[in-house]
């Protein structure tokens, strides 16, 4: 068990541990497992890794994310650059079904929408604007139409959480038409997440809502 105390400095020193983080000025604020994350970095990027360090920090329960992305004049681009660079992104990957994706950017936040057939596609063509300068933000809109029209097996599944890692002992799975959902418990946010990776990759998923409560002690 942790204090707030003792989760607030395992978060700072987790910021501190990356090396993209070591120059950035990020406040941490805890309380009862809650962990707030403030102030301006000068990237997307470190917006990211922030959060990601966050979540991987036993003992976080919520992540209120308050962090501002600040560029600086030298590395600020117009909304027209910014475009100019997602579409040569997006053509060079061949995975990116570029011609279902549609992109609009606007004070440095992008916005993606269109339909892919996987989440996979979805996180690929995310991952090729993210880093790329002068983004802000990101809003990813892409919704999933599966190809594959079968049935979803819930054992499948099932089986699937039981060979990862994850202790899945507390995981409660649901099918209801293309959509699966997740209740129950898990100990980590880390968990929380890897679950519904995981899910992702059944064949014929719409959606799946995650609804993993991350049970931790607190001594307060």
């Amino acid at each position: 068990m942790k204090t707030d105390a003792e989760l607030q400095k395992d978060v700072q020193d987790a910021m501190k541990w990356e090396p993209l983080l070591h120059s950035a000025e990020i406040g941490v604020i805890v309380k009862n497992g809650i962990v707030t994350l403030t102030g301006p970095v000068d990237s997307y990027a470190k917006k990211l890794q922030a959060e990601h360090a966050a979540k991987n920090v036993s003992g976080v329960k919520v992540l209120v994310e308050n962090i501002e992305v600040r560029l600086p004049d030298p590395r600020s681009k117009t909304d027209a650059e910014i475009a100019s660079e997602i579409v040569a992104a997006f053509e060079s990957n061949t995975f990116i079904p570029e011609e279902k994706i549609t992109v609009k950017v606007e004070n440095g936040w992008v916005d993606l929408d269109g339909e892919v057939s996987w989440d996979y596609l979805r996180d690929i063509t995310e991952n090729a604007v993210r880093y790329l300068p002068g983004v802000k933000g990101i809003y990813n809109n892409i919704t999933i139409n599966p190809e594959i029209k079968d049935h979803i097996d819930k054992q499948d599944i099932e089986k699937a959480l039981e060979r990862s890692s994850i202790d899945s002992s507390e995981i409660n799975v649901s099918v209801s038409g293309k959509t699966v959902t997740l209740s129950g418990t898990v100990h980590t946010w880390h968990q929380k997440e890897e679950a519904g990776r995981i899910v992702w990759k059944a064949p014929g998923i719409q959606d799946v809502k995650n609804e993993l409560t991350v049970d931790y002690e607190y001594d307060l």
